[in-house]
């Protein structure tokens, strides 16, 4: 009991026993504490009640403010929480073992290469450690993306200062919204009507300097409206770490040397007769080789090549080129260029290039026309055959994927899509294909040949690299058509020779009969096997990989300059004297780059160093038979050291994609270039990966 003032207050348990001898219950006394209540309030103060109702309006006045911004902020946290969690979840898929060397089970494959072997079986990779939720790496050398948009906070959109710079909504690609190298809102969806993409084609040729779909609006207008955040994150590297690159480096300068006295904004550099050979009449070798002199650190090489770009590379020109090779080299160049330094004259070139070689895709049966004529904007078949080679029209897809990505255009990715459609939809033999396709009837040559060398190679190359650039996700029928394609490699091509046991993949003339001749072009297989064993596939794939670059390797070694031939011979009896052997037609060396570039990528995806001693090797014997004064050339003869033959030629891949592939396989840091992150072209110009 409390005794206050006049009155008095008395406070019960919630158990007190009643007037009546009852207990009383909570809600009797309920009454009781509001006139208590009550009494107390009108004991007080006036101005003390009035601060106390002050007090009390600012809370509710605060928590109406404050609670919206707090469920939001809450709502916003547990949406990534979610995306990253369900992000990081494992895609477990079940892939059939090739009976390769031995009777296999199924693998189970967990998220890239995390292979679960069957008993007995070694992993003979390391697995890769797992991937980390922030996609930025510490160390300085690597190549990074910018940050996936989950981890971007949202900007406020710039508006027009003036009704000039205001542009109506359906003239300008959705550009601001476009993450360049993750595209969460690019709308990868293809058009499902052909006819529509043949019109958006036929209007995009009025005017190859306006962007396609856009109402006339430039290039130049467009890339003004590309601002700072928008563009890629431009890639920092720090030039060689160690001798061997010292020496790349110094063998690509003294090719530059050479080519920028002798045949400066010409295709090709001919060294011996200090002339130049125009192929394109494109500047190819300066344009390919814009992304090695910007990984190598060239910064003042890199610079000259930019402003030839800019002030003197002109499109508009009155020749057939063909789409296969402009597009590898010419575009693949221009926009690995943009993806590295972000400057904005390489994606302007990048677009003008992708207009003039839309004709392509008017064909019939929409297979590209293998010849278009950049200034008429006319294409047509090659002049020697109806027929297209089947590489050359399906190693379209990384580049105009990649630019459509970046303009937020679907039509070149879209017709360049159709394409993949198309030949999945063909009759094969154990998911192997004919080297001719006609553009008219859409269909592979009859009785044509079937190889992994030239006319072949990069098909099965694009159908891995495709589903890696779209963010490999498991239900993709490009996956699913190289898949099939490799168990007919084991199926149909690959035999073993009878002495010393090298793997070695033939060719199927007139799609049947087999023949013991593998190109040197078949040599980048070995580093697309271990590239797609990375990222989930068989183990098998690895074991053949494995045995294919021994005999590449071999290739090298048996001639005595220690450079390979063109084209191999294998024997398959035991009656023959040389399980290796070269025709005389064949023993040229054109400074070919396949054979280092599977090399580079044991080395990137294995650490092991044994690779780089391997590559040691061939490069110096680059620098003993293939250099003269004013440049290198490509050799006429492997087979003998007195009498190379030099053929007085310098290919631009040889600075695009050889020496690039040889400086990246020397340097101390495997993931200089982060195979998570990027995929080359068949040219080796590094592009992001994406997605979707």
């Amino acid at each position: 009991m409390t005794e206050k003032s006049d009155h008095i207050t008395l406070t019960l348990p919630a158990a007190a026993v009643g007037l009546n001898g009852e207990a009383t219950t909570s809600s009797s006394l309920t009454g009781n504490r509001k006139k208590s209540l009550r009494r107390s309030w009108n004991q007080l103060p006036r101005c003390q009640r009035n601060l106390i109702i002050l007090v009390i309006s600012a809370m509710c006045i605060s928590v109406v403010f404050l609670l919206p911004s707090q469920q939001l902020d809450v709502i916003s946290k547990n949406s990534l929480s979610l995306d990253t969690n369900s992000a990081a979840l494992p895609q477990s898929r079940v892939i059939r073992h090739n009976n390769y060397a031995d009777d296999r089970d199924d693998v189970q494959v967990e998220s890239k290469s995390n292979i679960i072997f069957s008993p007995g079986e070694q992993n003979i990779l390391p697995a890769p450690a797992p991937q980390k939720q922030e996609p930025q790496i510490a160390i300085e050398s690597v190549v990074n993306i910018p940050q996936t948009q989950e981890h971007v906070q949202p900007q406020p959109q710039p508006q027009p200062q003036n009704e000039e710079e205001t542009l109506d909504k359906a003239q300008l690609p959705n550009i601001l919204n476009n993450d360049f190298t993750n595209d969460n809102n690019f709308n990868p969806k293809h058009s499902n009507n052909a006819e529509d993409d043949r019109a958006a084609i036929e209007v995009a040729l009025q005017d190859p300097n306006s962007l396609p779909a856009s109402n006339g609006l430039t290039i130049e207008e467009f890339l003004g409206r590309i601002d700072l955040k928008h563009l890629p994150q431009k890639q920092h590297f720090h030039g060689p770490n160690n001798e061997r690159q010292e020496a790349v480096v110094n063998a690509f300068r003294h090719s530059w040397n050479g080519y920028k006295k002798y045949a400066w904004g010409h295709d090709n550099l001919k060294p011996m007769s200090e002339s130049s050979y125009d192929w394109f009449g494109l500047g190819l070798t300066i344009i390919d080789s814009l992304d090695t002199m910007y990984i190598m650190g060239l910064e003042d090489e890199f610079i000259e090549a930019r402003n030839w770009i800019s002030e003197a590379l002109n499109f508009d020109v009155n020749r057939d080129v063909n789409l296969f090779e402009v597009t590898i080299r010419i575009l693949g160049g221009l926009l690995s260029a943009y993806h590295l330094s972000a400057d904005k004259v390489f994606l302007k070139k990048s677009i003008e290039l992708g207009n003039r070689l839309l004709p392509c895709f008017l064909s019939p049966s929409g297979i590209p026309y293998s010849d278009v004529n950049l200034a008429a904007l006319s294409a047509h078949a090659p002049k020697w055959s109806p027929d297209s080679s089947t590489s050359e029209v399906t190693t379209l897809q990384l580049e105009f994927r990649d630019l459509s990505r970046l303009t937020n255009i679907t039509l070149y990715e879209s017709v360049a899509h159709r394409v993949n459609e198309k030949v999945h939809g063909l009759e094969k033999n154990s998911g192997l294909v004919p080297i001719f396709i006609n553009a008219n009837t859409g269909t592979f040559r009859n009785y044509a040949t079937i190889s992994l060398g030239a006319r072949g190679d990069s098909y099965y190359e694009y159908l891995l690299k495709q589903w890696i650039q779209t963010g490999h996700k498991g239900s993709d029928f490009l996956v699913s058509d190289y898949m099939q394609a490799m168990d007919g490699v084991f199926s149909q091509l690959l035999r073993r020779t009878p002495k010393e046991n090298h793997v070695f993949i033939g060719e199927l003339i007139n799609g049947k009969e087999f023949k013991p001749k593998m190109d040197h072009l078949t040599c980048y297989l070995p580093g697309t096997l271990l590239l797609g064993h990375h990222f989930g596939m068989p183990d098998s794939h690895l074991l053949l990989a494995r045995d294919l670059l021994e005999t590449c390797y071999q290739t090298y070694m048996k001639q005595p300059t220690q450079l390979a031939p063109e084209i191999s011979y294998f024997s398959t009896a035991e009656t023959e004297e040389l399980d290796i052997y070269v025709k005389p037609n064949d023993a040229h060396n054109l400074l070919r780059p396949e054979f280092i570039e599977s090399l580079y990528y044991f080395y990137a995806l294995t650490g092991n160093r044994t690779y780089q001693d391997m590559g040691w090797t061939i490069f110096q014997a680059f620098e003993k038979y293939a250099k003269v004064t004013n440049g290198y050339s490509s050799i006429g003869n492997v087979k003998n050291i007195f009498n190379t033959r030099l053929r007085d030629m310098m290919e631009s891949f040889w600075l695009g994609e050889t020496l690039k592939y040889f400086y990246l396989l020397f340097s101390n840091n495997p993931k200089e270039i982060d195979l998570e992150k990027w995929v080359f072209n068949t040219e080796a110009h590094p592009l992001p990966i994406r997605n979707q």
